[in-house]
């Protein structure tokens, strides 16, 4: 892990674009000029923003952790978000990728457990002047959301849960890491009927589970 020079970070910035966001092929044009547009060491703890730029997770207060740059891109890429598209955000975390969503559509609402983790995004958000994004402080699997375009769980389900399911609108996307250890799976589900969705497996990953996620079931013999 290679840490950035406060002077240099242009240059960091676009060697993280070059060498882990088009190198793990996100080449969607919008998105890579999101996150090249809006500074990610803005959005991270000031302890840690030497390493705003490197191919890991970094620490979060309330023991949480940011995904990594290209997980980050390979999320927002999945989603095809257009910009009339309504968005709800699972898991805040610092705000970053809340901002690059609510740079790519009309609205976000993003949902975070921890008040200081929420309390700090909004400021984040606010210092970026990103006036359309919402941050609810609560526990999803509390909430009974109105329909929205986009879902993005920035946490991983160690089971399949369909509850997030009727929340898309028809055409909606959600994406979605699913399992458990090391062994998950990211999924791109796109609502298409009234009762019926697509799921399309996207590629392998890992990141730590949502708080109060559904648990893969124990099997007794």
């Amino acid at each position: 892990m290679q840490a950035i020079n406060p002077m240099n970070l242009d240059e960091s910035r676009q060697v993280m674009l070059q060498q882990q966001l088009r190198a793990g092929s996100v080449m969607d044009p919008r998105i890579l000029e999101v996150l090249q547009t809006v500074p990610r060491e803005a959005f991270i703890p000031a302890s840690h923003r030497s390493l705003a730029f490197a191919d890991a997770p970094i620490p979060l207060p309330c023991g949480q952790f940011t995904m990594t740059p290209l997980q980050e891109g390979q999320l927002l890429q999945a989603l095809e978000i257009r910009p009339t598209d309504h968005v709800l955000e699972v898991g805040t975390g610092s705000g970053y990728v809340s901002a690059c969503l609510a740079r790519l559509s009309t609205q976000v609402s993003s949902v975070e457990i921890f008040p200081e983790l929420a309390e700090a995004a909004r400021e984040n958000l606010q210092a970026m002047d990103i006036a359309n994004c919402e941050v609810v402080i609560g526990d999803v699997y509390e909430l009974s959301p109105p329909a929205v375009d986009v879902i993005a769980l920035t946490g991983s389900l160690p089971a399949a849960d369909s509850r997030f399911d009727d929340w898309l609108t028809q055409g909606g996307r959600m994406f979605q890491i699913i399992g458990d250890g090391q062994l998950m799976q990211a999924w791109r589900i796109r609502r298409t009927g009234e009762h019926d969705w697509q799921r399309e497996r996207l590629f392998e990953t890992a990141v730590p589970a949502l708080l109060n996620a559904l648990q893969q079931p124990i099997f007794q013999f």
